[in-house]
């Protein structure tokens, strides 16, 4: 692997509240941001049901979430990772932080990327002022504010 490849689907039924081309956009820039030159990340723009699902199977969560993202590279080897966003949650979530549902779902892909980058945070409420969120909120800010892609 030699290169960034991203690559942003979207499930069956969702409408996406903002561009696929958009999210790959951020992604590539998170990656920039993190020094990587190669790796290889997917993102999933799902439903309801399709995160509650994977939330279930994975992490043993009942309910539909924001994001789960799935770190599969080992320590040394180019980052390798899927990540999924529910796409209700983050509308109803955007709502609740007066952001908007386009905003909700990039912070989301960002968040998702940092993880399987290897970024952790606590669960509660140290959770917004840990370093994986200034960074993930960094990065959004940079972005939107005409970092590349925007």
């Amino acid at each position: 692997m030699d290169e960034l490849d991203v690559d942003v689907s979207v499930g069956e039924g969702v409408a996406p509240p903002v561009d696929p081309a958009r999210i790959e956009a951020a992604v590539r820039h998170v990656l920039r941001a993190e020094g990587v030159e190669a790796g290889e990340i997917s993102i999933a723009l799902v439903g309801d049901d399709e995160i509650a699902a994977l939330n279930q199977q994975y992490l043993d969560h009942e309910g539909p979430t924001d994001v789960i993202s799935f770190h599969l590279h080992d320590r040394g080897e180019p980052p390798l990772g899927d990540v999924y966003v529910g796409v209700d949650q983050a509308a109803r979530q955007a709502a609740g932080f007066g952001a908007s549902v386009a905003d909700e779902v990039l912070r989301l892909a960002v968040h998702g990327t940092l993880h399987v980058l290897g970024y952790e945070h606590p669960e509660g409420d140290d959770r917004a002022g840990s370093p994986m969120f200034v960074r993930q909120e960094a990065l959004l800010k940079e972005f939107l504010s005409g970092g590349e892609g925007a």
